[in-house]
């Protein structure tokens, strides 16, 4: 009995008084009202499921999410971000999930600005999906998504044990630091695989650009693509079929985030998918919990992901659970 109430009060359920008993702790039964800052909701697909899930947590019932309108013109990201914050700031909300911006001209200081105007206002922010400061760096805010350096481990791995001996890595330039987290398990898995690690072989490039890509693969050799995600994997993919070279059969290739066209695509793409709606009802139970506990060191809170395997990297179809040994894995920096 003694055990099952120090648990309840661990979690917060209950306040333990000495002399007088245990009570329903009245935090438990607060509402709060959330903001949504996702300048990418609408452009980029997996915050849409994000958003689904947060919406759908049993968590919300007790809560209200303020949702605000995509952006819609890529060269107005800095107005429209700040307009929001101050709405959010002038309604006093409790608290706002954030993604910040990405391949945007001076992000940093744009996404480091959002979060210090917050923080003088006193509304705690959890960050969805990546960081606010570059890779390896750790900002003082939770951050939920999944393990981006283990993910380009796996898809390196994948497309490795496919019989890839000189795999590439491409990405945009100005990417998110989730990004570089992915190049490092890339990196890794190439070493541990008994393969060179060639630097020249991590391009940041325009994936669109057919002569930037032909170049790139004349240049080194490569017989594998690993991509950032999804998005660049279908303008990669395209470019390939352009130049005639053939996928699978020439160039293997794997991305991340299991968007709807992914198994759409003219060879069906091998990728990770992300789990957005545990990511997204995830993301309210960590704030619920930052409003409950604000002296919480800031954490990576990683949810588990699953290796789909498809035509492009010269596997038959399938589904490989990399488990591990909690779906969510929170870790304290």
């Amino acid at each position: 009995m003694n055990r099952a109430l120090r648990e309840l009060q661990l979690t917060g359920f209950i306040e333990r008084r000495a002399g007088s008993g245990s009570y329903v702790s009245q935090s438990t039964t607060k509402s709060y009202t959330f903001g949504l800052l996702i300048p990418e909701l609408g452009r980029t697909e997996i915050f849409e499921p994000i958003c689904r899930g947060m919406a759908e947590a049993k968590e919300m019932g007790h809560h209200a999410l303020l949702w605000g309108k995509s952006i819609e013109d890529s060269g107005k990201e800095r107005e429209a971000v700040e307009s929001l914050c101050s709405q959010f700031t002038a309604t006093k909300v409790s608290g706002v999930f954030f993604a910040p911006l990405e391949l945007t001209p001076a992000k940093d200081a744009i996404n480091r600005s959002i979060a210090d105007r917050l923080d003088r206002a006193g509304i705690p922010l959890v960050l969805l999906d990546r960081d606010l400061v570059p890779y390896p760096n750790r900002s003082r805010y939770d951050v939920v998504g999944i393990d981006n350096r283990r993910a380009g481990y796996v898809i390196t791995e994948h497309l490795i044990s496919a019989g890839a001996r000189r795999p590439a890595f491409v990405c945009r330039p100005g990417s998110a630091p989730t990004v570089f987290a992915r190049i490092a398990g890339f990196r890794e898995a190439v070493l541990d695989s008994g393969l060179e690690f060639n630097p020249n072989l991590v391009r940041q490039i325009d994936p669109g650009d057919v002569k930037l890509v032909g170049e790139m693969v004349r240049e080194t050799g490569l017989d594998a693509i690993v991509c950032a995600n999804d998005f660049t994997a279908a303008h990669v993919m395209k470019a390939l079929h352009e130049l005639r070279i053939a996928v699978p059969e020439e160039v293997r290739m794997g991305g991340i985030d299991d968007v709807k066209y992914a198994s759409l695509l003219p060879v069906p793409l091998t990728t990770i998918r992300q789990p957005c709606t545990e990511i997204g009802a995830t993301a309210i139970e960590t704030m619920v919990q930052r409003l409950q506990h604000p002296q919480f060191p800031a954490r990576d809170i990683a949810l588990n992901f699953t290796l789909i395997v498809r035509r492009s990297s010269g596997i038959t179809g399938g589904e490989a659970d990399n488990s591990v040994p909690s779906e969510r894995v929170p870790v304290s920096r």
